[in-house]
């Protein structure tokens, strides 16, 4: 792993495209998130693309804020990767498995600056506590849906 990210991963029993839509569609990022930072989507497409912004409703420590994203990486069906205003980024890549399922990896990567802040909040911990519990819960909805 390069240092200054982290990541964790989940062999998910449904095809690439579901969990992708999922992930794309930020009025389900509430129902995925882990981390119970994400309350809801504010404004922006129904689906992401490469470029899109959008605005979620968040909350930490009990108090409420809002965060405007960009998706910055993007390839249909196989990755895609945000930032706000700070420079690191959350990435979802997906694999389809030979033997069926899909491996999905998320990515916390501090790498681009802010590091040492990064480090020092504690950040990197709490974050894969986060993806872990995201993973479940991606795994349990793309699981769940009607084919």
């Amino acid at each position: 792993m390069p240092k200054h990210m982290v990541a964790r991963s989940v062999v998910v029993d449904a095809p690439a495209k579901r969990i992708f839509d999922l992930v794309a569609t930020p009025s389900q990022h509430a129902v995925i998130d882990g981390s119970g930072t994400v309350q809801g989507a504010q404004h922006g497409p129904e689906r992401l693309e490469l470029g899109s912004e959008f605005g979620m409703d968040m909350k930490m420590l009990g108090l409420p804020y809002r965060m405007t994203n960009r998706v910055v990486e993007f390839e249909e069906g196989r990755l895609i990767a945000w930032k706000h205003v700070g420079s690191h980024r959350w990435r979802y890549e997906l694999r389809e498995l030979p033997e069926g399922g899909t491996l999905v990896t998320e990515t916390f990567d501090y790498s681009r600056g802010q590091t040492a802040f990064h480090v020092l909040s504690g950040s990197p911990a709490r974050n894969a506590r986060g993806i872990v519990r995201t993973l479940e819960r991606l795994k349990a909805a793309a699981e769940a849906e009607e084919v």
